[in-house]
């Protein structure tokens, strides 16, 4: 028997969490539509229409469907080759009183987009939680490795020195507006409500004889019932589809800052500065058995790269609606939606356990510094003995020179970099010698990198977190698990 508690696909019935999984599930999918069915009814009795009370009281008592509804429903759907009038049917089984008037005066949509828009809402609200909990993670990261000093890249090349924790507000900034673009899009959401096969509201106000505003008292009773606090001004029989494109932009966005954040993971992890969770007993290679890949982070971006693209699917498919609407983009909904959710799911919650479990090696990363920080210090060096009463392009040419000859040992040889070692025997450096140390202290190359994490975290990572509805999930938030 399959289970009609989970969305199932390779991708969801493995990785993906209960709760998202649940949401996009048959079961709630069907629950949902019964409880629009229900909403319509006693909106449309509350205006008058004759619909009994043991109608309303059916429908109430069977909002849940057992397997063998589900079963009513698909040989149902088999004959009749409509999935909406096969559940009005199944539904009329359970509640028979109620059988005459279920889904009175609505088209297919009514059910099938305004369950779409509660399932999106709060898919929404659950990934803002959970990317939450991530923020949360990575800023008390940036925290603790506020001031430890480590070589920056620019085109993978050495530059400048920044902190480890410094380069963890970077991320932080784009999941702080990956959290801000999906909360505008949840609080936009609005409902497609009560309007019709082809959006004018005609069958409804024949239901009412003519009276304009018990329609529309109508659809917003419909409405409030469904816990929404505006429907959509006008719709043909679907809402617009360009709210799925609203919907699936901060997504696709969400997965471009993952993909960067586990990109940079990767290569740390080949430079062996910073590596992701590594179990005791995990294999990275069948083959090279020293071998500790990166595979959480590639997971990251693999499924990022898919969340990506699918926001191209709401793009195309909005773009040709045709007039009121086409079917056309039913299909590829019920796969691109959920999949879009679920994806997003997945990557929060790897990105969460790899946050979670981030391994720094400060002595690898202070021996790359080395390498490199003897080139970086000769302006100071020049600077220093400015200062002592040196003229500046002497001492420019002195260092011009001696960093070649370094560099011909690291390059061509493969031997350290011993610049420094060469400006102590030249006596040309002798009246700056006893601050050589002081001058290639790795902390006075950072700026003022440990201020800007501390200023960061202070007036923008915590008050975003501070929002109630995000406190209680990262509070609660207990450590993400992996599935392999």
């Amino acid at each position: 028997m399959e289970n009609f508690d989970t969305y199932q696909t390779p991708l969801s019935s493995r990785y993906a969490s209960k709760e998202m999984a649940y949401l996009f599930s048959p079961a709630n999918r069907f629950r949902a539509w019964r409880k629009l069915w229900l909403s319509l009814a006693i909106a449309e009795k509350e205006l008058g229409l004759s619909i009994p009370d043991e109608a309303i009281e059916q429908m109430k008592a069977n909002l849940d469907l057992d397997a063998a509804q589900f079963e009513i429903a698909a040989q149902e759907e088999k004959k009749r080759r409509h999935d909406v009038m096969a559940h009005v049917h199944t539904f009329g089984q359970v509640a028979p009183a109620a059988a005459g008037i279920i889904h009175l005066g609505a088209t297919s949509c009514y059910v099938t987009d305004n369950a779409d828009l509660i399932f999106i809402r709060e898919a929404l609200t659950f990934l803002l939680k959970k990317l939450a909990v991530v923020i949360d993670r990575f800023s008390a990261f940036a925290a603790q490795y506020r001031d430890l000093p480590t070589l920056g890249f620019t085109h993978f090349q050495p530059a400048q020195l920044t902190t480890v924790g410094k380069r963890a507000t970077l991320w932080l900034q784009e999941l702080l507006w990956d959290l801000r673009n999906i909360k505008r899009a949840r609080d936009d959401i609005g409902f497609r409500g009560v309007k019709g096969t082809t959006g004018t509201q005609a069958s409804f106000l024949a239901l009412f004889d003519g009276d304009h505003e018990k329609v529309e008292e109508l659809d917003r009773r419909v409405t409030e019932l469904s816990g929404f606090g505006y429907a959509y001004p006008v719709t043909s029989q679907t809402y617009s589809r360009k709210i799925d494109v609203d919907v699936l932009a901060p997504l696709a966005s969400l997965g471009a800052t993952a993909h960067k954040l586990a990109t940079d993971l990767r290569l740390l992890a080949n430079l062996k500065e910073v590596e992701e969770p590594f179990e005791s007993t995990q294999i990275g290679s069948s083959a090279m058995a020293y071998k500790r890949n990166p595979m959480r982070s590639e997971r990251i971006c693999s499924l990022s790269r898919h969340l990506m693209v699918l926001h191209q699917n709401a793009l195309m498919t909005s773009s040709v609606q045709w007039f009121e609407r086409t079917l056309d983009d039913s299909a590829n909904r019920r796969i691109t939606l959920p999949e879009a959710f679920l994806t997003a799911d997945i990557v929060l919650t790897t990105l969460q356990n790899v946050s979670e479990g981030l391994v720094v090696y400060p002595k690898v990363i202070a021996r790359r510094i080395a390498q490199e920080l003897p080139f970086m210090a000769t302006e100071n060096i020049i600077m220093a003995m400015v200062k002592q009463g040196g003229d500046r392009q002497e001492a420019h040419e002195k260092i011009r020179v001696l960093s070649h000859e370094a560099g011909h040992q690291v390059k061509a040889l493969g031997l350290e970099n011993d610049l420094i070692d060469r400006v102590k025997a030249d006596s040309y450096f002798d009246p700056i010698k006893g601050q050589l140390d002081e001058l290639l202290e790795p902390k006075s190359f950072i700026g003022r990198a440990p201020e800007q994490v501390d200023k960061f975290l202070k007036e923008w990572v915590q008050p975003a977190l501070a929002d109630e509805e995000l406190k209680a999930s990262i509070q609660q938030g207990e450590k993400a698990e992996l599935h392999v």
